[in-house]
């Protein structure tokens, strides 16, 4: 995710993260990946999953960009991940791709980059099937500025890689087993705030279109992408709405009161309005081809904020790794003050990314069968579909 900009297209904090990130370029080595990292749970339910989008779900990718200042393969980060390995995941530990794919018993899904090159065949080849994560940080809907500076992978090109793994799937299974297995899988898209913090940012944007107009057409260029998935054998289809993105702390901390910017949070509400419009007039047109749970991940950040204690958090305001008021004027480094009990922080960082405790409170919530947050179907109910 990425922080809101004036209409100056320069960043409201007086100290941009970008000025500290490029100070310690250089300092900090690839990480390590487990790749194909065991994970324990019940017996699965789908036999692969798949991953597409932002940094809410980017397992390490933007670690293989040569230029890509969008990483996480730095402490603090990881540091309740198994063996405390900065992956490239945003997060102190495992996030929400991670946390569906335990919960189906299957392996944590792998950085697609990280797949590439003929020494990773074997690997490859059993990702293929089980889950790859093809997520990047920073990526949108769109093309956007982030991908022509080679920062992420937006989510066509994330589609373009997909590709490669379907034809890997196809070449390992006769038809009819290839067909079935796709049919099966969870395909799992999160994605959108970024494209709305780059309307935030954009003045030229902002004359261009209004924020009904380009919330619109963020959901249509969404569904030619989802349409691509299914042209190529997916059916079940798990997509997440934008969640309160005025109340991450960075934005909080911008405001004398630490009051959620409500600006922000409209458009995104804009956002999922066209997004769920779209999805009921895919499933029309797909008809039984095609089912999906579409998550209200706002109404669900929302209620965790309001009851906090509910959920087992002492802090929904402020960042678990970080500086300044809120822990939200700088990202997270390794010189960042690091919360002690990362169970009691709803969100890791300045941008919202959510802590792992986080990331599971809100896969528990997909797998309730409350469907206040789910629809058409729950999670639960997508799978057994």
């Amino acid at each position: 995710m990425k922080n809101k900009t004036n209409s100056n297209n320069m960043p409201t904090n007086k100290t941009t993260p970008l000025t500290i990130f490029l100070s310690f370029l250089g300092l900090f080595s690839f990480g390590s990946f487990p790749g194909l990292e065991a994970a324990t749970g019940t017996p699965a339910s789908v036999p692969g999953v798949y991953v597409f989008g932002d940094s809410l779900v980017d397992a390490g990718n933007n670690n293989y960009l040569a230029i890509s200042l969008s990483r996480a393969n730095y402490p603090h980060n990881g540091v309740d991940f198994p063996g405390s390995i900065s992956t490239g995941r945003f997060c102190n530990g495992k996030n929400a791709a991670d946390t569906i794919a335990e919960k189906f018993g299957l392996p944590l899904p792998p950085p697609y980059l990280s797949l590439k090159g003929p020494f990773r065949e074997k690997e490859r080849k059993a990702a293929a099937l089980s889950g790859v994560n093809f997520a990047s940080g920073g990526a949108g809907i769109f093309n956007g500025s982030d991908q022509q500076l080679r920062q992420s992978i937006p989510l066509s090109y994330q589609v373009n890689n997909w590709l490669a793994i379907h034809k890997e799937i196809t070449s390992q299974l006769e038809p009819s087993r290839a067909q079935i297995h796709l049919s099966k899988s969870l395909f799992f898209v999160v994605i959108g705030s970024n494209d709305i913090f780059d309307y935030f940012g954009s003045f030229k944007l902002r004359q261009k279109t209004n924020p009904q107009q380009y919330t619109q057409s963020m959901a249509e260029k969404l569904r030619e992408q989802l349409k691509r998935l299914h042209d190529t054998g997916a059916r079940r289809l798990l997509i997440l709405g934008v969640a309160t993105i005025g109340c991450t702390p960075g934005l909080r901390a911008e405001n004398p009161m630490h009051e959620c910017d409500e600006e922000a949070n409209s458009w995104a509400s804009l956002y999922n309005e066209a997004l769920v419009k779209m999805l009921q007039q895919l499933k029309e047109e797909l008809g039984s081809s095609m089912t999906y749970s579409y998550f209200d991940n706002f109404k669900s950040v929302h209620d965790i904020v309001s009851n906090s204690t509910r959920y087992g958090f002492a802090d929904v305001t402020s960042a678990c790794c970080g500086s300044g008021e809120l822990n939200a004027e700088l990202p997270c480094f390794p010189v960042s003050n690091l919360c002690s009990d990362r169970t009691k922080y709803l969100f890791w960082d300045l941008y919202g990314h959510p802590t792992e405790a986080a990331a599971r409170t809100i896969i528990d919530l997909m797998l309730s069968e409350d469907s206040q947050y789910s629809s058409p179907l729950t999670l639960t109910q997508l799978i057994s579909s």
